[in-house]
């Protein structure tokens, strides 16, 4: 797999990583000028050359990405049985300067229910840098014309008609936000109880009046979770003096308070 796929995945996935790329070279070395790779937390792309170098720099990539470093980064090597190295002598004779430059993981958002809001939400965040799942577990709510529209933003869209929605949480990356507003309460209620026990989940939001959230309180607490757990579940959903009830004004309201959150969490 070349840098540009690893990068590519990673963004499709919402997740980090470092794009190292060769700026310099004086003398001899393995690659050129402008010879890249992608490093993940996991995975590296691509190849500036190999040996030492490749792998020095791939421990540092990954120490920025542990350390959530959000600056460009630029480190030189000596390609010589001089320099001192931790991975394997290279006696090319050059001498090396790679540019590192961390790639942030973009906010992911799920949507769960493909409702008039839903669907207005979906719009709105579709215009946005960002990961986005809508799912439903009915089928035929997401129309081929909508899902065509939806893809034409800069997010990177996954949609899923799935009869058993919450096994969508498992799958979802860390901080990821869910948002919760499908046609049915025993369904909501169950997308609750998922996203509250899958744990590093971001903000959990429920769209309902305070009398379907006091049920829901209830109900959560019965099945184990505690009341600090549970706080963690917003309800009602978006920016608290935005009262409309229109579902676009819904939407606008929800898509606001979701950029506060990701200007307070997210790089």
């Amino acid at each position: 797999m070349d840098w540009f796929d690893g990068l590519a995945r990673a963004r499709a996935a919402g997740t980090a990583g470092v794009l190292a790329t060769i700026v310099e070279v004086r003398g001899h070395s393995p690659r050129d000028v402008g010879a890249k790779m992608f490093i993940a937390a996991h995975t590296a792309s691509g190849s500036i050359g190999g040996g030492n170098m490749e792998a020095t720099v791939t421990e540092r990539a990954r120490t920025m990405l542990k350390n959530g470093a959000d600056t460009v980064l630029e480190v030189e090597f000596g390609l010589n049985e001089h320099a001192h190295v931790a991975y394997g002598t290279q006696c090319c004779g050059g001498i090396v300067r790679v540019l590192l430059e961390p790639i942030g993981r973009r906010p992911t958002v799920a949507i769960f229910g493909a409702g008039h809001v839903g669907k207005e939400l979906a719009r709105i965040l579709s215009r946005n840098e960002l990961v986005l799942h809508l799912a439903d577990s009915r089928q035929g709510m997401i129309e081929p014309a909508f899902a065509a529209m939806l893809k034409t933003g800069p997010a990177t869209v996954h949609l899923h008609t799935l009869p058993a929605p919450e096994t969508l949480i498992a799958d979802l990356p860390e901080g990821a936000h869910v948002l919760i507003l499908t046609h049915d309460h025993a369904e909501d209620l169950m997308l609750c109880d998922a996203a509250l026990r899958r744990e590093g989940v971001g903000s959990i939001g429920v769209i309902g009046s305070a009398a379907k959230w006091a049920r829901f309180r209830m109900k959560l607490a019965a099945e184990g979770h505690c009341e600090s757990v549970i706080e963690r579940i917003q309800c009602p959903i978006g920016v608290p003096d935005l009262t409309g009830k229109h579902p676009a004004v819904i939407a606008i309201s929800v898509a606001a308070d979701l950029m506060r959150i990701f200007q307070k969490v997210d790089p």
